[in-house]
């Protein structure tokens, strides 16, 4: 018997493969990106209230190689990209899922040319990579209080005994 490949993988798009898809998604598009290493209820809250702000969510992850340059720790990201990616499309907020290899979205965030782009609460606006060409195109930029201090960092060093 052959098993059906689960509905969600088909959520993930190869960022050189982005392009039919961004011609036919609903529009406003928002588009936020991160690590989403171990996720967690901060996670899955602050991705359903980027969904709020548009039409189609896309996400992407950073790529292990970047992961490990933005110096998140020792050993992270602890799920590799696949994993990442699988986890993160199979959330009922979030139409589409990529990646980028870069140590930012930026490249990315001008392919996809998102109507409203989106980050964490710990992101003000002008700090915000891609903030100003979205905002050049009349897109908005927002900063998504957080709503449940939760972070990877924070519960890895409850995992490993370093905070109890």
């Amino acid at each position: 018997m052959t098993q059906r490949v689960p509905a969600f993988e088909g959520k993930i798009k190869a960022p050189d493969a982005l392009a039919p898809w961004l011609a036919s998604v609903p529009r406003p598009l928002v588009f936020t990106n991160g690590v989403f290493d171990l996720l967690h209820r901060g996670h899955v809250t602050y991705l359903a209230r980027a969904r709020e702000h548009g039409a189609a969510l896309l996400v992407a992850l950073n790529s292990d190689a970047s992961v490990r340059r933005l110096a998140k720790g020792a050993g992270r990201p602890i799920n590799s990209l696949a994993n990442r990616l699988a986890l993160v499309a199979a959330l009922e907020s979030v139409d589409a899922v990529t990646w980028f290899e870069d140590d930012t979205p930026a490249a990315l965030i001008e392919v996809c040319r998102p109507d409203v782009l989106v980050k964490g609460g710990d992101w003000p606006v002008e700090r915000i990579v891609g903030a100003a060409g979205v905002l050049a195109r009349g897109g908005e930029v927002l900063s998504i209080p957080f709503e449940h201090e939760q972070s990877t960092s924070a519960l890895l060093a409850r995992i490993r005994g370093a905070g109890s």
